[in-house]
């Protein structure tokens, strides 16, 4: 209901501040505060359209939830108290929407269930309803972001697997000197595939760093561009757990790869193309 409010109110704020009044009072949001340079107690004139409207004294200036769905529409908001916004609008006894607290334990689709039965021309939604039916762009792009995930790690594992082939080929005369004194072969496999984990070890370390770089600068960024404290990335323990894991999983597979290739050939083979 508030929205045709903050369209008239953004048409009229560039008229200096009113003496003070003991008219309704209205809760501004800090964007719209600091772009109009108001503080608590300056009086502004709103209207739902261009007429002459109600004075308004500011009472408090707030920050809103931030909210992925309306980040990128940018509005100004103004609180009204439910009687003087409806006062306002000559529309008495008349809501666009509003929500009910439920007592633990209340299950909310019976809840709405019932409640959608006791009169008409309104509906009820419970809460999870809304949100699926609000996050159906989000589940789109979280969904072409696993693809993009998915085919990321596949051609990073092919990539690893032959930086790993390469190294180890790099050890063929290291091999063969072990082999011929004597080490066995399953000893010369494990050592090379702890090189291998340890070299992806510290490449996921890297990697993380690396990460909560860009992780920061992208949030400084768009946090200052959208103002909001509203956070577009986010590195979680859960997140790096994994990459961290599947990272030092494929380094160990490539080097046990390319480590059993390179302990299946006779040392003498090994020593000649050395």
């Amino acid at each position: 209901m508030h929205r045709p409010v903050v369209i008239a109110l953004l048409a009229l704020l560039a008229t200096a501040p009113l003496a003070r009044s003991q008219d309704i009072g209205i809760a501004v949001e800090r964007r719209l505060a600091e772009a109009a340079r108001l503080v608590v107690g300056d009086t502004v004139r709103v209207a739902p359209d261009t007429g002459a409207g109600v004075r308004a004294t500011v009472r408090a200036i707030y920050d809103p939830a931030p909210d992925p769905a309306t980040i990128m529409r940018r509005d100004f908001h103004v609180r009204f108290e439910l009687a003087d916004l409806a006062t306002l609008l000559g529309q008495p006894d008349r809501v666009d929407r509003f929500g009910v607290v439920l007592q633990p334990g209340v299950d909310p689709d019976t809840a709405a269930a019932r409640l959608d039965r006791t009169a008409f021309g309104f509906s009820v939604f419970s809460s999870e309803r809304i949100a699926a039916g609000s996050s159906t762009t989000f589940l789109v792009v979280s969904r072409f972001h696993r693809a993009i995930a998915v085919i990321s790690i596949v051609a990073s594992a092919i990539f690893l697997l032959c930086l790993m082939l390469l190294k180890v080929e790099e050890r063929r005369a290291d091999v063969a000197v072990l082999r011929l004194t004597g080490i066995s072969r399953r000893t010369v496999f494990i050592s090379l595939v702890i090189e291998a984990g340890v070299i992806a070890l510290v490449g996921s370390a890297l990697g993380v760093v690396m990460a909560s770089g860009a992780s920061a600068l992208t949030n400084w960024h768009y946090q200052r561009a959208f103002e909001t404290s509203l956070q577009f990335s986010m590195m979680t323990g859960s997140t790096i757990a994994f990459a961290v894991a599947l990272s030092v999983t494929l380094g160990i597979v490539a080097g046990a790869a390319a480590a059993w290739r390179l302990v299946g050939t006779p040392p003498m083979i090994l020593w000649r193309r050395g």
